[in-house]
């Protein structure tokens, strides 16, 4: 016996071994992730090292809601779960904002976070940052695994992966123990337990009945009227949507991160007759767009007198209904639905389809060209200090001249003006704060996008807007990534002229006179530009997009420009009470 041991100890100790580290890179790289955006700290330290050393790009951020807000989108741009990875408790707090935003805004992405071993978080004994950190984030995402064995490690990812990105996608987290890391098992075995995900996001067709019921819906309208939400823009079946759209004739109205399916310019766009197509429509027709706030939930003035019948397009069943009646849901992924609509003797795409009215969509036209004479004259503006439709006036030139460049875009008067002065030509170029209105998503979202699509970036940003995701131009820099920011500065949120008349502090909404954001990018060894005029906020931009270096333009913005909340003002209560 004591021989037969001798000869197995060799055996033994020749075994290939593996551990939690090694697996969860191993079973990412097999399912096609190539990046990790996130923030360095116990447990997962080491984790980001060998990752990094195994071939996927690891990005470091300065904070964990900014590498968040980048997996997010860089979800929504590729339609591949983005991958957010973060330490225990605060930061996985602090990634869980970012986790929320995506599940609202149906980005899939994955919040990947350490986390204390369960024996002494269930007995409450104290351990270093220790939280039931999945009992927390399942109230904010789809779904939430903990994998507690290393031979685990590639179903727990698996099930992430096909839960982030089927159906309606949205966030999903991940638990990992840090005692998982260390694990250790046969290299075989545990190469045999990942799992590569097939058909992650499997077609959903739409009901024949529901389509033909939405055509005969359409076929009776009058003024009809199409909605693309952000979710047509994340189907990536734009040729569809584009054919759609111009087979039918109807004029089309495009959701903020929806601009740029047909361009802005497209003689169908109803972007600059939003009021009127909204209040005059007879059939809407909404694919991948709800009727939440941001339609003022498909009823009230902004939708006129005139009696309405919804079409909509959504892959959540429950989404139907949810405001107004449905006279016509198609349930399925956006692809398949559009598909359907189009094909066939009766389908639009078909020979037997009569296009929308000509008279309506003249009078659409009408007020469209009435509405861009009317803003001719404000974008053309060289005031100095600048006012915000003079320094959009030579973004918007810009951009048209660089249709290839990722927009970015979020603050209150910078978000909502930029969203209707800037016009938008290609699919997914427009990247703003989305459902919730996030403020802070901007430097996230630049690093992001130009990472995932290799396109430079140009993030138009208020100045509290700004301020969220500030530091993050270090970790533009320390990449060298072709992102332009501009601050519209103007001293404070909506405007910086409001006085505090009970003391010496300065006003809520008022910040630093005078602050030189440029100076920021400077410190790390960017670009810094201050522009006080339009021409030298178009020279300093054109500088930058063509540098492709990291640049921070601060353009001073009259400090009475803008109004409060920009144009959701009337969601801030106003008090009652008189004032004596």
């Amino acid at each position: 016996m004591a021989e037969a041991a001798a000869l197995t100890k060799p055996e033994a100790e020749s075994e290939e071994l593996t551990d939690g580290f090694n697996l969860l890179i191993d079973a990412m790289k097999l399912n096609g992730i190539e990046t990790i955006y996130g923030v360095p700290g116990i447990p997962i330290t080491d984790f980001g090292r060998m990752a990094q050393a195994a071939g996927l790009r690891v990005l470091s951020f300065r904070h964990e809601q900014n590498a968040g807000y980048a997996a997010a989108i860089a979800g929504f741009l590729t339609k591949k779960p983005g991958i957010c990875l973060t330490v225990s408790a605060p930061g996985f707090l602090n990634g869980l904002t970012a986790l929320a935003h995506a599940t609202t805004n149906c980005f899939p992405m994955i919040l990947v976070s350490g986390s204390s071993e369960r024996e002494v978080v269930d007995l409450q004994q104290g351990d270093y940052e220790e939280m039931d950190q999945l009992a927390v984030a399942k109230t904010m995402c789809k779904a939430a695994y903990r994998v507690l064995h290393a031979a685990d490690i590639g179903i727990g990812l698996a099930r992430a992966i096909r839960a982030a990105v089927s159906g309606r996608p949205g966030g999903v987290y991940l638990d990992l123990p840090a005692k998982l890391f260390g694990q250790v098992m046969n290299a075989e075995a545990g190469k045999k337990s990942l799992v590569k995900v097939i058909d992650a996001a499997p077609a959903q067709i739409p009901d024949p009945a529901a389509v033909k019921r939405a055509l005969d819906v359409l076929k009776g309208a009058k003024k009809p009227l199409i909605i693309l939400g952000k979710g047509a823009a994340y189907a990536q079946a734009d040729d569809a949507i584009k054919a759609l759209v111009e087979k039918s004739g109807v004029p089309f109205l495009p959701m903020s991160m929806a601009k740029g399916l047909l361009p802005d310019t497209h003689p169908q766009c109803a972007g600059a007759a939003r009021s009127t197509v909204l209040k005059d429509s007879d059939v809407v027709v909404m694919i991948g767009a709800r009727l939440n706030w941001l339609l003022s939930h498909g009823k009230g003035r902004t939708w006129g007198d005139a009696p309405k019948k919804f079409i909509q397009i959504d892959i959540e069943p429950k989404e139907m209904d949810s405001n107004v009646e449905i006279a016509a849901p198609v349930v399925g992924d956006i692809g398949s639905c559009v598909a359907a609509l189009l094909d066939g003797p009766n389908g639009i795409g078909g020979g037997n389809w009569t296009k929308a009215p000509s008279d309506w969509m003249g009078a659409v036209s009408a007020k469209r060209e009435e509405n861009v004479a009317k803003m001719a004259p404000r974008l053309m503006n060289n005031n100095n200090p600048m006012d915000y439709h003079g320094a959009l006036g030579v973004l918007r030139t810009i951009v048209k001249e660089r249709p290839d460049a990722i927009l970015v875009n979020e603050g209150a008067n910078t978000l909502d003006l930029t969203r209707g002065v800037i016009d938008i030509y290609k699919p997914r170029k427009r990247l703003d704060v989305g459902t919730w209105g996030v403020m802070g998503i901007g430097m996230g979202q630049a690093i992001a996008a130009t990472v995932e699509t290799g396109h430079p970036v140009l993030a138009i940003e208020g100045d509290s807007a700004f301020g969220f995701s500030g530091m993050e131009v270090e970790t533009i820099c320390r990449y060298n990534l072709p992102v332009c920011i501009v601050v519209f500065n103007n001293d404070g949120i909506y405007r910086g002229t409001d006085t505090n008349k009970a003391g010496t502090d300065p006003a809520t909404t008022v910040f630093v006179k005078g602050a030189r954001y440029d100076k920021m990018m400077e410190a790390f060894g960017g670009v810094g530009v201050n522009a006080t005029t339009p021409d030298e906020l178009k020279r300093a931009v054109n500088a930058a997009m063509d540098s492709g270096k990291p640049t921070l333009i601060n353009a001073v913005i009259d400090p009475a420009a803008g109004s409060e909340s920009g144009r959701i003002g009337n969601l801030n209560p106003q008090s009652k009470l008189k004032k004596k």
